[in-house]
């Protein structure tokens, strides 16, 4: 009996985590970049003393899915799309290195290169810096040029270079903020072998379809937990029923 309660309950408790991780990709369907978050669950017996006959649900560590998404032209010179694996480097609302693959930028009224939720563009130097007055050309190994405006292009200076790095998968853990950070806490190199498209965006790699039937089957899931524990308290009902009629 104990080990039927102690799976029925923590895996109710697991699936309702599922479903917020689920609620949470559905929400960035639309997110530039966006990588979509796994679960899975696996069964753990309770260690200690008296409990040898019980057992429980454990959600393993939250993974990743790195599959690309679809690259979208939008023409605009500000938009840039990775091609293939690989990051872009943004200084985090902590202030330190952290990876996205959102190429959506913009430059703030300072003159600073950002993505459109205000995350300053890391070069090989730290932020980027643009100069006013100025059109901007991304190159597909992240150099950044400028060109005054009216101009021809016998007047483009070199302003820097986007930092593009490519980390191994595994040592990349996901922030709260969205954001991608290496799990030893260090800046990651730079990988002349990232490149870029311009003009371009990369869609979110969630499935609407695929996670809305995940939902429906993560409710049915929490639905049969809650039958398993009530049918243990109608046996339990039953036993002691047994038990008094027997005393």
């Amino acid at each position: 009996m104990d080990r039927v309660i102690y799976i029925a309950m923590t895996g109710a408790r697991e699936v309702t985590r599922q479903q917020a991780a689920v609620t949470h990709n559905l929400a960035n369907v639309a997110t530039q970049g966006f990588r979509q978050e796994l679960n899975v669950f696996r069964a753990l017996p309770v260690v200690g003393e008296g409990a040898k006959t019980r057992a429980f649900v454990l959600e393993t560590t939250p993974r990743t899915d790195f599959t690309q998404g679809v690259l979208q032209q939008t023409g605009r010179p500000l938009d840039v799309a990775l091609r293939g694996p690989g990051w872009i480097a943004v200084q985090g609302p902590d202030g330190q290195e952290a990876y996205t693959r959102m190429g959506h930028f913009q430059v703030s009224p300072n003159g600073i290169m950002q993505t459109t939720n205000g995350l300053n563009v890391l070069g090989d130097a730290g932020p980027i810096s643009v100069p006013p007055g100025t059109d901007i050309l991304i190159g597909k190994d992240g150099t950044i040029s400028s060109v005054p405006v009216g101009q021809n292009l016998n007047g483009v200076a070199i302003v820097g270079r986007i930092k593009l790095t490519n980390p191994t998968e595994t040592d990349l853990v996901r922030g709260d903020d969205g954001l991608f950070r290496q799990k030893s806490g260090q800046p990651a190199l730079a990988d002349a072998g990232v490149t870029l498209v311009a003009g371009a965006l990369e869609s979110s790699n969630v499935n609407p379809a695929e996670s809305l039937v995940n939902m429906v089957s993560l409710a049915r899931q929490f639905d049969m937990q809650m039958r398993v524990l009530r049918a243990a308290q109608d046996n339990e009902g039953s036993a002691n029923k047994v038990l008094s009629a027997n005393g």
